[in-house]
């Protein structure tokens, strides 16, 4: 009896050996965890592989999961989707808080503000190349410096006249060309260009308000011009027609002398009845009898 007794264990006994499996427990879910062999890469997003016995591989992971090298391989995710990048004068709209308009310099030496969103995504078949050139960081080191650099050179290839009316579109085309072969070269693809609320210099604006309100005058000028051009066309007209009247009355009174005959009397008796008679004589009728 008392040998059993001192076979037993006792609860001061068990407490460290629970202990201990718990401890050897954490432990191993932690190892497996690191050992994980398998990646899960979300939608939208693409990973690029880091080996530690390779640098970078040029196996990119698409969605879904993956199996890799554990300790060996590890992932460095990108989002691939389509990112809009803005520099705006509106504090709250642009990537950089505050006023981000971006200011360049026209053909003619005026100075204009611009704001521009850019749309872009990474190349996804050349991920493994922009983490190697650029790496996640790429928005500050490329995209806002060709921005600037690109839609400046557009610009100081046009007049402020046409930046201000006539060649906006154009304008914003040039620099999305410009923006995809360069951006391109970084393995950065552009999907679209917005230029717009391009605003000029006080001086440039209060010209174009001069310009506008002398070519307001010169459509009023014109208008009047052309109006008095109309009542002369209309005077002549009715002169014209007023000779002709007379021309053709003449004609008639050269043709017949009882016509003479009757004007005479008409203005010499307008309140006269006159009669022509068939001898070619005028007579008036007699008064009626009381």
């Amino acid at each position: 009896m008392a040998g059993f007794e001192m076979d037993a264990e006792t609860p001061a006994r068990r407490v460290p050996r629970v202990a201990g499996w718990l401890v050897a427990a954490v432990l191993t879910l932690i190892v497996l965890s690191a050992i994980n062999p398998f990646v899960m890469v979300p939608a939208g997003e693409r990973a690029v592989l880091f080996s530690l016995s390779g640098g970078t591989r040029t196996r990119v992971l698409g969605e879904g999961m993956h199996l890799i090298v554990p300790f060996v391989e590890r992932p460095i995710f990108y989002d691939v989707r389509t990112q809009t990048y803005t520099m705006s004068r509106t504090p709250w709209e642009g990537e950089v808080r505050g006023e981000d308009a971006l200011a360049a310099l026209t053909s003619d030496g005026q100075v204009v503000t611009v704001d521009i969103s850019v749309r872009f995504h990474p190349d996804a078949a050349r991920l493994h190349r922009l983490h190697q050139s650029l790496g996640p960081e790429y928005v500050s080191k490329v995209i806002r410096p060709e921005i600037r650099s690109q839609t400046r050179l557009a610009l100081a290839e046009y007049p402020v006249e046409d930046v201000f009316a006539r060649k906006r579109e154009a304008i914003q085309e040039q620099i999305a060309r410009r923006l995809t072969e360069s951006l391109n070269r970084s393995d950065i693809v552009v999907d679209e260009v917005l230029l717009r609320n391009i605003q000029f210099s006080p001086a440039f604006a209060a010209a174009i308000e001069e310009k506008q309100i002398a070519q307001q005058n010169a459509q009023r000028m014109k208008y009047v011009l052309q109006k008095a051009q109309l009542e002369k066309q209309q005077k002549v007209l009715e002169a014209q027609g007023e000779a002709r009247s007379i021309d053709l009355r003449g004609q008639a009174i050269a043709q017949n002398a009882r016509i003479v005959q009757y004007e005479y009397v008409r203005r010499v008796a307008p309140n006269v009845s006159t009669i022509i008679t068939t001898d070619g004589g005028l007579t008036a009728p007699a008064p009626p009898r009381p």
